[in-house]
């Protein structure tokens, strides 16, 4: 028995003419904006507010940066102004005072600076990488 699989489930149906129905609702609702601020700030004041609520329904519209929704890259705006960031390569105060490095000879000062620098071995190194290349879930729990 043969089934028929069904094919383009990421293309959304024209509903509204050439429009989808959410590409449709950014039209309706940025005009239905932009008739409001016209009626509560009158044309001259309201100049500036309109352009800008009218581009940004627009933009949501028809842009369509690398191929993918605008709303997509609003989205991900979004949500990188309000989580908290984590930082990961942050510079490290040195713990070496100056009283270390009063050393006479530029051998011992060397050698001094040498030891403080925390040292990569190579399988520290390795593992380094590892754990960038790959996302293990179970040592973020």
């Amino acid at each position: 028995m043969q089934f028929k699989v069904p094919q383009f489930l990421d293309i959304e149906d024209k509903i509204f003419g050439p429009f989808t129905f959410r590409e449709f609702v950014y039209l309706a609702g940025g005009a239905g904006l932009c008739f409001v601020l016209y009626k509560l700030l009158g044309l001259i004041v309201g100049a500036i507010p309109i352009l800008a609520v009218a581009g940004f329904s627009l933009m949501l519209t028809f842009y369509r940066p690398n191929n993918k929704p605008f709303v997509n890259m609003v989205e991900a705006w979004f949500s990188f102004v309000v989580k908290d960031k984590l930082y990961i390569w942050k510079r490290r105060k040195s713990t070496i005072t100056n009283n270390q490095l009063r050393i006479t000879n530029e051998e011992d000062k060397s050698r001094a600076i040498s030891e403080s620098k925390i040292r990569l071995s190579g399988n520290r190194l390795r593992d380094l990488a590892w754990s960038l290349d790959v996302l293990d879930l179970n040592k973020r729990r």
